[in-house]
């Protein structure tokens, strides 16, 4: 396969969101051996911060932005969820992944809640040099807001377009998209409103499923689908055979 992958893994896979910031190391172990064992033209990596940022941006209000003398939680949420990062890294490169960190905190501007720039030649480089972005939802400058939460799924957004990306998987600790319990096999923007799609249980500040169905049905748009799949799939994803899940596509 010469496809160049994106592959996002949830926040809720990667830590337990009823602790605070606990690194599922087993499932990010297997994670990386499955991604060890995919045959493609390069992947790009983004991961959810899950309980290692989203209770420090509650905490200190990050969703309403940040003002002069109050930007302590500007530190504290962008350690947190770096601190996720080099685990992550970490755990790929023992598997042999020429894996390594990029923080949107020193890259992408937003505005308003929204990423409007994010520098992108070194990622292809990197991807020319036959390694392994990993990226990470982060606390970002924002031109209105001072500063916010950048989501991993507004960066698949972004990115996926900006690296011309040919699929874009997303593993979460559901099988899919589900609408009654049941996995919705296909999404396009038309039958969304009538689907059942709840928000995270846990602290998120990004708007959980709805959230990031939004940002995938904008990508749809686009031109780019994705799929969305339990993370035991993951293998099956990079393989390219089925997994299962949810297809998120243009009408």
């Amino acid at each position: 396969m010469s496809e160049r992958i994106l592959l996002k893994l949830g926040g809720s896979v990667i830590t337990d969101k009823n602790a605070d910031c606990v690194i599922n190391y087993d499932q990010l172990s297997l994670v990386a051996s499955a991604i060890s064992r995919a045959n493609t033209g390069g992947i790009v990596i983004i991961h959810g911060a899950g309980s290692c940022g989203h209770p420090e941006a509650k905490r200190y209000g990050l969703e309403n932005g940040a003002v002069a003398g109050q930007t302590d939680g500007i530190y504290i949420t962008h350690r947190a969820v770096s601190r996720l990062n080099d685990a992550v890294v970490e755990t790929l490169r023992q598997k042999g992944i020429a894996a390594a960190g990029i923080h949107p905190f020193h890259a992408a501007v937003a505005d308003k809640g929204r990423l409007i720039a994010f520098e992108f030649r070194h990622l292809e480089k990197m991807l020319m040099l036959k390694m392994v972005p990993v990226i990470h939802g982060d606390v970002v400058m924002d031109l209105s807001k001072g500063a916010c939460i950048v989501s991993g799924d507004q960066l698949v957004r972004y990115l996926a377009v900006a690296l011309s990306i040919n699929r874009v998987g997303l593993a979460t600790d559901v099988p899919g998209v589900l609408d009654g319990g049941q996995v919705v096999p296909v999404i396009t923007r038309n039958m969304a409103p009538a689907l059942q799609i709840g928000s995270s249980i846990h602290t998120d500040v990004t708007g959980g499923m709805r959230g990031k169905m939004n940002e995938l049905l904008d990508l749809a748009e686009a031109g780019i689908g994705s799929e969305i799949f339990h993370v035991s799939r993951v293998g099956d994803f990079l393989a390219g055979i089925a997994h299962g899940g949810t297809t998120v596509k243009g009408e």
